[in-house]
């Protein structure tokens, strides 16, 4: 008996993309919600409240509600799920298919209130991150994560983003039948900022949060250490965070600060009119999921350097082909100055990252995340790497994934 295909979605999330926190995993979970709006699917968004944010709103054919803060969001959104069981509260008329229960360290539990209709959406793993939560909910946020979630969810679907957190989802107990992958997707630069020419300098690019974890300091230490070498070298940082004010000391503290532009949150000319005039982009993050601002670096000819254990890079960057991967920083600072100083390798890097940027799209994730959700309505497990119905790649064998381990 076939089974009708998903036409109602929830989506949970413990931020959006408006949120002064907000980065790529709330962009991916957007940027999904909206196409699958516009196919026709009823999504709703449940998030955090924030300054300046009403309680609902229509984004992108997406119905967003908002309550809760930083960890009561998570209270709020399972009141409410229990609460438009019965027909009540601000969920009463989402009556979801399936729920997307994006797991940001913590899971919403939606599972308790939905059972086997849930997906577990898992960009990264965050055993390096929640020592920032300081000693006693660093603790719990990792017990909750590496043993209390796995076990939960033992029966449910789980997507993530790459091949790199597919296996860190396996070192944790997941079944690695029940993981697929749906990799980002990529939105077009504006066709104005492709043709503006290249910085006749030395220019670097960091597009980021500004959180500790990024650890954007590795890139102001590294243009500390090669400015000696190359007076005129400039370091362009794209986005903000409350980790902001520490990064504009450390750079002055290093006597880089005229080499620096903290630019804070651009909008999308901004960001891309930068990256095209950059000659290289660094990403010194201690763990990324995927890493979105790979592929829009790449989109302008601008490869990407990055450290290998971070995970997502080593999906996103192909080493040695459209960047670099890197084991510390003095590896970060000699592959950066070897692409700063040699045009003919930057160049081959740089074509080879802008033609693989054409193969990721937001309407491509979209179709993919549908084929997984249409499964879990159905009852069943999708593992892989998940493409769009009728792409040749089909899907591919879990493998591929357990290959990377």
């Amino acid at each position: 008996m076939s089974v009708r295909p998903v036409s109602s979605v929830l989506l949970l999330c413990w931020r959006d993309t408006g949120h002064p926190q907000g980065g790529g995993s709330e962009a991916y979970l957007e940027r999904i919600g909206a196409h699958l709006a516009e196919s026709g699917v009823r999504v709703m968004l449940r998030t955090a409240r924030y300054q300046g944010a009403p309680r609902r709103e229509v984004k992108d054919g997406v119905q967003v509600s908002r309550a809760g803060g930083r960890y009561s969001v998570y209270v709020w959104a399972g009141l409410a799920m229990v609460a438009a069981r019965i027909g009540l509260g601000p969920l009463r008329r989402a009556r979801p298919d399936v729920i997307v229960d994006t797991q940001n360290g913590l899971p919403f539990m939606a599972r308790l209130a939905f059972g086997r209709r849930v997906a577990v959406l898992v960009h990264h793993c965050h055993r390096e991150q929640w020592p920032v939560a300081g000693p006693v909910m660093g603790r719990i946020g990792w017990f909750v994560e590496s043993k209390l979630s796995p076990r939960a969810h033992r029966r449910n679907q789980y997507v993530t983003v790459s091949l790199p957190s597919a296996r860190d989802l396996t070192g944790l107990g997941v079944n690695p039948n029940h993981i697929a992958v749906v990799r980002n997707g990529l939105d077009r630069a504006p066709a104005q900022t492709l043709s503006a020419p290249q910085s006749a300098t030395p220019r670097v690019a960091v597009l980021s949060r500004l959180v500790p974890h990024k650890q954007i300091e590795d890139a102001l230490e590294a243009i500390a250490e090669l400015r000696p070498r190359l007076p005129d070298l400039h370091l362009d940082i794209l986005g903000g965070g409350w980790w902001e004010q520490r990064l504009v000391d450390h750079a002055a503290l290093l006597g880089i600060s005229d080499a620096v532009t903290f630019y804070g949150h651009v909008d999308d000319e901004t960001k891309h009119r930068v990256l095209q005039q950059s000659w290289v982009h660094v990403l010194p993050s201690r763990k990324e999921g995927w890493g979105l601002a790979v592929t829009e670096a790449g989109q302008h000819c601008v490869p990407t350097v990055g450290y290998r254990s971070s995970g997502g890079l080593m999906d996103s960057i192909v080493d040695g082909v459209t960047g670099l991967l890197v084991d510390d920083h003095d590896q970060l600072v000699d592959q950066l100055e070897r692409l700063l100083t040699d045009q003919v390798l930057r160049e081959q890097l740089g074509t080879k990252a802008q033609a693989r940027s054409g193969e990721f799209s937001w309407q491509q994730s979209a179709d993919a995340m549908r084929t997984v959700l249409d499964s879990v309505r159905a009852g069943r497990m999708v593992s892989g790497v998940v493409y769009p119905p009728g792409d040749p790649h089909g899907y591919t064998d879990y493998p591929t994934l357990t290959a990377l381990a």
